[in-house]
């Protein structure tokens, strides 16, 4: 059981506040991995965004005084995270991605693929970001990835489609809160089903569903929150890579690339393709499962994906 009046009669400063909701996170084995890692990262975004508070702040202000009513807010939602398992974000109502704030609730994944540093990098050097003019983001969610790549690509055009009109509902708030809904389009899409019959792209970009049957089964309480739609992906979990790869010659320009997130599919899809030849691509912040194919190498391999 967490102390609240024992906490709120003792806690004074924003460190103390840090501190004391990490140790109940970590007392009550709360699982991480929606934006931070650890109980200390998470305790700290939780206070910062509770308090109206940018995710950085200088080291004097943690040792700022919270006022009663400061208090009452961070002790309700450190209590809530305990209680009920959801993801951090689903409380703050905000998640972090290259960048930038995006609006998340219950109806969308929280933003946390490794594909935000390949954005702000703009795809380089696989790509040019000036020669980029069309970019396709094969299951938008809550559109992180589309808004994304607008700024990164300011000249392009962004196709942002998705089979969720819950989903599409949350992008389109989050394109409208980033002022590019003259660059992205969004629309129901099921991978390439929906879009103009002859749309090719220089970027297509997927995080698509990749848990297989087995993860699912093991999934933590705060994964069971997020939607089933955009995280199980058949046995395998290959059944939505299969289609982006049968697919993606016939929709890239020459010289574009295919970007994929498979997380701990890795393995699967490199059984599953032993002769394709992925790129396995290394992020500084952390991640892994992301693979980067050519045009060039997916029209030499297209007879052996169409299998």
């Amino acid at each position: 059981m967490m102390d609240i009046d024992g906490a709120r009669d003792q806690l004074r400063t924003l460190r103390d506040y840090v501190r004391w909701a990490a140790s109940r996170f970590n007392e009550a084995g709360l699982v991480f991995g929606h934006g931070t890692d650890n109980a200390f990262d998470e305790a700290a975004a939780l206070v910062l965004h509770t308090l109206h508070l940018p995710p950085s702040i200088a080291d004097p202000y943690w040792d700022a005084r919270v006022t009663r009513g400061e208090a009452d807010a961070i002790l309700a939602r450190a209590e809530r995270r305990v209680r009920e398992r959801l993801p951090l974000p689903y409380i703050t109502g905000e998640a972090w991605f290259a960048g930038l704030s995006f609006h998340v609730d219950r109806r969308v994944l929280v933003p946390r693929s490794p594909i935000a540093e390949l954005i702000e990098s703009g795809f380089t050097p696989w790509l040019h970001p000036d020669a980029v003019t069309r970019v396709l983001d094969i299951g938008t969610g809550s559109g992180c990835i589309a808004v994304g790549c607008a700024h990164a690509f300011p000249d392009a055009g962004i196709d942002a489609g998705d089979v969720s009109a819950d989903a599409l509902a949350i992008a389109e708030l989050n394109v409208r809160r980033h002022g590019v809904q003259d660059q992205v389009n969004i629309l129901v899409s099921d991978v390439y089903e929906g879009l103009e019959t002859n749309a090719r792209y220089d970027l297509i970009v997927a995080n698509p569903p990749y848990v297989d049957a087995v993860d699912m089964a093991m999934l933590a309480p705060e994964y069971r929150h997020e939607p089933r739609l955009g995280l199980e992906a058949g046995e395998d979990g290959l059944d939505v890579v299969r289609r982006i790869l049968a697919g993606a010659a016939a929709r890239l320009n020459p010289g574009g690339v295919l970007v994929v997130e498979v997380g701990n599919s890795e393995a699967a899809v490199s059984r599953a393709w032993p002769d394709l030849p992925f790129l396995w691509l290394d992020f500084e912040r952390g991640g892994h499962g992301v693979f980067l194919l050519t045009a060039e190498q997916l029209q030499e391999h297209a007879a052996q994906l169409e299998d």
